[in-house]
C-alpha cells in the first residue's frame, strides 16, 4: 500500500487545542470492524460495550515536562532542547533547536542555573547527545523548570500540565501521552471495575517519533522509531488469563497494542518481558493478542491510522474518519476518541 491511501482531508477548525471537562465527556464514535456499523456516543457511555471478564490494558507511562529553554554559555543565545531518550546516569538524546548554536562542546544553563548540560555530540539524524549536570534531584528539577512537550499542532497553552497526563500515569519517560487514556477519569475507572472488567497495565515510553511524518511513498519501506517497554508478570497472568475464560483483550491506545503485539510476535505468546520495539503494524498485519482498541483521531498518512486501519479494515477507517469530519468529531491529542471491537 502506499501512503498517499491513508490520507484524508481534515479541516483546521476540527483540531482540538485545549482537553473537554470533565475528561469522560468527549464524544465516542464505536465501530463494529465485523458488520462496519457506527454510532456516536460519548465516552462515558463505552461501559455499554465491555462485557464482565473483559480486560482493559492501559499505558502507565507519565509525560515528562521535557521542554527545557536553555541561554548559551557565553553569547547568551537561546536555544530550545526537548528531552527524547535517556541514554545513562545523566545523558539524555536530545532535539535541539537552532541546532547550528548546540554544536559538541557547547556549555548551556537553564531555570537561572538550576541545571547545565554539555553538548557531548552530534548524531547521524541531527539529534544531540546531552550531558546535564545538577544538584538535587533532575525529574523535581524538570518539574519546576520543565514545559510539556505538546504537539506542533497544538498552539493554545495549556493552563494545567496535569491534563496531558493520564490519571493513572505513574511510569516517568515519555516525551508525548499515550492520548486515548486521557479519556479516563478514577470514577470511570471504578464503573469498569465494578462491572467485573479487568484493568492491567504496561509501560511504553512514547517518543517524538510517533509524530515523525512518513516519507516514503510505499510504506513498507518506512523505518520505525524505538521505543522502550516493560509488561510485568502481574499483567502478562492477567492477559493469559482472561484468554483462557474467553474474555477480550481492550488495547487503550495504540501504546498498548504495539506493546502487546511486539512481545507475542517474539515471544510467541504474551510473557514478562522489557525491551525496545520498532514494530510496524500496517494493513496485512495478523493481531495476536488484541481484541478491541480504544484510539484517538490521528493525522492523515501516520503510522497510527495505518495501525488502526490494520485492525478494522482499510476501507472501514478512512469511512468512519469521513464520518467523524462530517460529524465534527475534535482530532488528534485532545480530541475525540475511537473504539474498535
Amino acid at each position: 500500500m502506499e501512503t498517499k491511501d491513508f490520507y484524508y482531508d481534515l479541516p483546521k477548525e476540527l483540531i482540538a487545542q485545549t482537553p473537554v471537562e470533565p475528561r469522560d465527556a468527549s464524544r465516542l464514535l464505536v465501530l463494529d470492524r465485523k458488520t462496519g456499523v457506527i454510532e456516536h456516543r460519548h465516552f462515558r457511555d463505552i461501559l455499554d460495550y465491555l462485557n464482565p471478564g473483559d480486560c482493559l490494558i492501559l499505558n502507565d507511562s507519565r509525560v515528562l515536562p521535557a521542554r527545557l529553554y536553555g541561554l548559551k554559555e557565553g553569547t547568551g543565545a537561546q536555544v530550545e532542547f526537548l528531552l527524547l531518550t535517556h541514554r545513562e546516569q545523566d545523558v539524555w538524546e536530545t532535539l535541539a533547536g537552532p541546532g547550528k548554536k548546540a554544536k559538541p562542546g557547547s556549555r548551556f544553563t537553564f531555570g537561572g542555573g538550576l541545571l547545565q548540560c554539555e553538548v557531548l555530540d552530534a548524531l547521524d539524524d541531527g539529534n544531540r547527545l546531552v550531558k546535564f549536570e545538577y544538584e538535587g534531584n533532575f525529574f523535581s528539577i524538570l518539574d519546576q523548570i520543565g514545559q510539556m512537550p505538546l504537539p506542533p499542532y497544538i498552539t493554545q497553552k495549556l493552563e494545567n500540565k496535569e491534563r496531558y497526563q493520564t490519571v493513572y500515569s505513574r511510569e516517568l519517560g515519555s516525551a508525548a501521552a499515550p492520548t486515548a487514556g486521557l479519556h479516563f477519569t478514577p470514577e470511570l475507572l471504578e464503573q469498569v471495575k465494578e462491572k467485573g472488567i479487568s484493568v492491567g497495565f504496561v509501560t511504553l515510553h512514547v517518543g517524538l517519533g510517533t509524530f515523525r511524518p512518513v516519507s516514503v511513498d510505499n510504506i513498507q519501506e518506512h523505518k520505525m522509531h524505538f521505543e522502550h517497554y516493560t509488561l510485568s508478570l502481574e499483567t502478562a497472568d492477567l492477559i493469559n488469563r482472561t484468554k483462557r475464560q474467553g474474555g477480550r483483550i481492550i488495547g487503550v491506545g495504540t501504546t498498548s497494542c504495539r506493546t502487546l503485539e511486539s512481545i507475542a510476535s517474539k515471544m510467541g505468546n504474551i510473557q514478562a518481558s522489557e525491551d525496545w520495539t520498532d514494530i510496524f503494524i500496517y494493513p496485512g498485519y495478523e493481531f495476536k493478542v488484541l481484541d478491541g482498541l480504544i484510539t484517538n483521531f490521528h493525522l492523515p498518512e501516520s503510522t497510527l491510522i495505518m495501525l488502526v486501519s490494520a485492525f478494522a479494515g482499510h476501507d472501514s477507517i478512512m469511512h468512519a474518519y469521513q464520518i467523524a469530519v462530517q460529524e465534527k468529531y475534535r482530532f488528534f491529542s485532545f480530541g475525540d476518541a475511537m473504539l474498535v471491537v
